[in-house]
């Protein structure tokens, strides 16, 4: 069976859901596939956590920016696919209480809104606390439900002529010569295996796939340097705990506790993987975890583990080596591959679930340039289909496959 379309996009986390949403409501043909279900990688694998930018205020102000920007339009646009909670950054007897001041005044700067508190009144509002906290600053964090966020999307951009395929592997690719020099090619076509197995002749290829952008680069004989790492995160039963909390020093192991109705999410770790697929799953993960979050909260250690899993980040070599390592925010790079001689073919690598939002209408902006197509971006004042209607949210999720270890004990109870 072969078919056409004007857009191909390869990877159905919330990027490629995001970029085939805004094509559709700009009216651009745009087929999605994704070989496992949406949400099966680092969107539904992650701890959840829905920025206010307040993490990354001191190392990454233009970072930042963007992560406040997008908290609040997906506040404004995403219904239940979010929980609105608040975020508390917690300075705990020997952490360095510069970094605290340095923080504190990067988001004044920025604008994120803060509110400094001293041990008594956090401890007063929030006796599961750690004894040893000496001040706290509420944030406006959130937390994300990525399952309902992802498949709302695909939902509203099936509504609006998209073809969303969730188990359709892409197999190999077909290139022939360009229109430009006589140097350039482009993707003729793209075979997809699984339950729609056929070949798709699109004009444009967009590469979604995370950390599986290089080896979809490589089908197309372009090269994208990855370098994923790994992630845990340890679900425990704690019931009724509100604010996202994080620990306030230099990003490290065990720093992040998001909360959920009735259990909370502790993370994470950052360990290089080479293969995306075929990655250890450590004990001492889970155990650094739980140790470095219940200096936070000293009773998580005592709580039932509900559920274990791992993550893999979708980061750009070039990228992080520049950024310079773990402390510094994620963020995303939009490749145009006509510089490497492919002239159809784009990706969008990098980033975090809170921006998905900005880097598609960023990829979507280049796509519509390219087919010279004059619309506007939609998609940060429309609303998510049946945002506040977590049932029909949770049957979308259903539809597409889209379940996720990130939210399993919140969707479809």
């Amino acid at each position: 069976m072969n078919s056409r379309t004007d857009v191909l996009v390869i990877g159905g986390g919330a990027t490629g859901v995001g970029i085939a949403r805004d094509l559709a409501l700009r009216d651009v043909d745009v087929t999605l596939v994704e070989r496992d279900g949406l949400a099966a990688g680092a969107s539904g694998r992650s701890h959840g956590l829905l920025h206010s930018g307040a993490r990354y205020a001191e190392s990454d102000e233009a970072g930042a920016r963007e992560c406040l920007r997008e908290n609040r339009i997906l506040r404004s646009i995403g219904g239940d696919c979010v929980r609105h909670t608040r975020g508390l950054f917690v300075q705990l007897a020997g952490d360095d209480p510069d970094y605290f001041e340095a923080k504190r005044a990067a988001c004044a700067e920025i604008g994120i809104p803060t509110e400094i508190v001293d041990a008594n009144e956090i401890r007063a509002e929030l006796p599961a606390l750690n004894h040893e906290v000496e001040r706290a600053m509420w944030v406006p964090d959130g937390v994300v439900v990525p399952s309902r966020l992802v498949a709302a999307n695909a939902a509203d951009a099936r509504d609006h002529g998209a073809e969303i395929l969730p188990h359709a592997p892409v197999t190999s690719m077909t290139l022939e010569e360009g229109d430009g020099e006589p140097s350039t090619r482009r993707i003729s076509q793209v075979s997809i295996g699984g339950e729609p197995e056929r070949t798709i002749e699109p004009k444009i290829v967009v590469n979604a796939a995370g950390a599986y952008a290089e080896r979809i680069g490589e089908l197309a004989g372009v090269s994208i340097p990855m370098r994923p790492t790994r992630g845990v995160m340890v679900s425990v039963e704690y019931d009724s705990f509100e604010p996202v909390l994080n620990r306030c020093r230099d990003p490290d192991d065990g720093d992040i506790i998001v909360p959920h109705d009735e259990e909370v999410v502790l993370g994470t770790t950052s360990v290089p993987v080479d293969d995306p697929d075929e990655y250890e799953r450590a004990d001492w993960e889970v155990e650094r975890t739980v140790a470095e979050c219940s200096k936070l909260v000293p009773d998580v250690s005592e709580r039932e583990i509900t559920r274990t899993w791992w993550g893999v980040r979708p980061l750009y070599e070039p990228d992080e080596a520049a950024r310079g390592g773990r402390g510094i925010s994620r963020g995303f790079v939009r490749l145009d591959h006509a510089d490497d001689g492919v002239d159809n073919f784009l990706s969008i690598v990098g980033g975090k679930l809170t921006t998905y939002r900005q880097m598609a209408e960023a990829t979507t902006d280049l796509v519509c340039a390219k087919l010279e197509v004059d619309a506007e971006c939609l998609t940060a004042d429309v609303s998510l289909p049946n945002a506040d209607d977590p049932a029909q949210l949770d049957a979308y999720v259903r539809e597409f496959d889209a379940g996720s270890p990130t939210d399993a004990d919140l969707v479809g109870r």
